[in-house]
Order: structure tokens, then C-alpha cells, then sequence
């Protein structure tokens, strides 16, 4: 039987305690996975690639099966290239389900033998976004609880000293 494999992309900037959390759950379905950073040309994100792809590595290295890379271009194209055969996504709210539904059947038609796996957000995490905690702390609120320790203090040394 083929190694189960799946990625799942996204940005992470800066990367959340809910993206842990669908990290840890989708780590569980399958028999790899890797978490894969997306570099955006078309925006400027508060952390590098490098800066991202390390908080990744030092938040999964205790997942034994799940790995971490980077790419530029199409998920499901990334996909292929790993040899995925699926991409996992998360799910917080009704908008994200929208989006991602049309994403997955996109996806479907570039590439059909990729799957699309959906794994529902927890409750505790269903409300935070990355945009809205950088924002949140640039105007002075705490958010260590939504993002693991170590993220959190990078938070505060690029938006803090601003």
C-alpha cells in the first residue's frame, strides 16, 4: 500500500495555535504530511520565509511524521511535485468553507488526482486569524494565548518596536 501523504500550505504568518492544532489533527489521518510555508510575491509578510519556516520546525519537530518546506506557485502544482495525494486545509467559519470549497474544486480540475481533506478548527481557535492577532498586537492587546511562546516574543520584536 502507497504512503499516504498529504500537504498543507499556507502562509503561517505568523503561525497560530489553531494552525498547530489542524497540524496535529491531519497529522493523524495520514501517514506523512508536510507543512508546507506558500511565499506570496504579491505581498509582504511580517516574517521571511526562513523566520517562518523555523517556528514551523521548532513547533512540529515532536510530530514525527510531519515535515516542513516552503514553495512559490500553486498548492495542488506543490502537491504533485511532492507526490501528495492530498492537501489538507482548515475550516474555521462559513466564509472559509466558501473559499475553500471553490479552491478544492479548482484544484479537482488542475489536478484529480489530488484530494482536498477539510479538518474542522476547533472551537478555541475558530475566531483567531493571523491578520487579526498582528493587528491586535500592534494596538496593544495580548495575544500569547492564540500563538505558541516563541511566536509571540517575535511578534512583539517586529510590531512592537515600530
Amino acid at each position: 500500500m502507497p504512503e499516504r501523504l498529504a500537504v498543507y500550505t499556507g502562509t503561517f504568518d505568523p503561525l497560530t495555535n489553531g494552525h498547530l492544532d489542524v497540524i496535529e489533527r491531519g497529522a493523524r489521518l495520514v501517514d506523512r504530511l508536510i507543512v508546507a510555508v506558500a511565499v506570496n510575491t504579491g505581498k509582504e509578510p511580517l516574517f521571511s520565509r526562513e523566520e517562518r519556516v523555523a517556528m514551523l520546525e521548532a513547533e512540529v519537530g515532536r510530530i514525527p511524521n510531519v515535515t516542513v518546506d516552503s514553495f512559490i506557485g500553486l498548492a495542488v502544482e506543490y502537491a504533485r511535485r511532492r507526490r501528495a495525494q492530498a492537501i489538507l486545509r482548515g475550516i474555521r467559519t462559513f466564509t472559509d468553507f466558501e473559499y475553500e470549497f471553490q479552491m478544492a474544486l479548482t484544484n479537482r480540475t488542475l489536478a484529480p488526482d489530488v484530494e482536498t481533506i477539510f479538518v474542522m478548527s476547533s472551537v478555541e481557535w475558530s475566531y483567531t486569524s493571523s491578520r487579526l492577532l498582528k493587528e491586535a498586537l500592534t494596538m496593544g492587546a495580548d495575544v500569547s494565548k492564540f500563538v505558541p511562546a516563541a511566536v509571540y516574543e517575535a511578534m512583539k520584536r517586529k510590531l512592537c518596536t515600530r
